[in-house]
């Protein structure tokens, strides 16, 4: 009778193994809404829709391929063009992660730690900051960047239209390639 409870139990260990070791590797898909928030709660991360808290039981990755790690609030940015090794930040008391892989700060101490610098100076009990939201490495919201890409469009057919006129001097374009240049400082800088 031994032998087949210990032969059953052996067969659950095995039969979990997978599910756990893909676990620990990078977390497991999970499907969110814009009100989606990963947020670290008394030390482990919990999910929130809304006003309503669930706890984890395994790590997860997001759509964008950020990975969260349920029990040390670990956030695993995927690599980019800016951080080609990828990004890891821990999140402190208050943090939350949202569905498209941003990190919004609860305090300007774990943004500051977060960053990578010392602790910032004590502020005053009752002070009110605006949320810091950092998007990860390269992070840009595809939306955006649609709607400067549709906007370099708009430039450059004006600009084709002006040059193309038939004009015998050459046609001041400079307006046209100053709203270029800005559009391209934002579609290129630091996301």
């Amino acid at each position: 009778m031994n032998r087949f409870f210990l032969l059953v139990f052996a067969a659950g260990c095995l039969a979990t193994a997978p599910h756990l070791a893909a676990a620990q590797a990078g977390g497991f898909p999970v499907q969110t809404t814009s009100r989606t928030q990963f947020v670290m709660l008394d030390g482990e991360v919990v999910r929130r829709e809304g006003t309503q808290t669930t706890p984890l039981t395994q790590n997860v990755k997001l759509a964008g391929g950020v990975k969260i790690n349920y029990k040390n609030g670990i956030v695993e940015m995927p690599a980019d063009k800016i951080n080609p090794q990828g990004k890891k930040i821990t999140l402190h008391e208050g943090d939350y992660v949202k569905p498209d892989g941003g990190v919004v700060f609860a305090t300007p101490a774990s943004a500051a730690a977060a960053r990578g610098e010392g602790t910032p100076p004590t502020t005053p009990p009752g002070t009110k900051f605006e949320p810091y939201v950092q998007h990860g490495p390269g992070f840009s919201d595809p939306a955006m960047q649609v709607s400067l890409l549709n906007k370099k469009i708009e430039l450059l057919n004006q600009k084709i239209q002006v040059l193309s006129q038939g004009q015998p001097t050459k046609p001041d374009t400079k307006a046209i390639d100053d709203q270029l240049k800005q559009l391209d400082a934002q579609l290129n800088g630091p996301k």
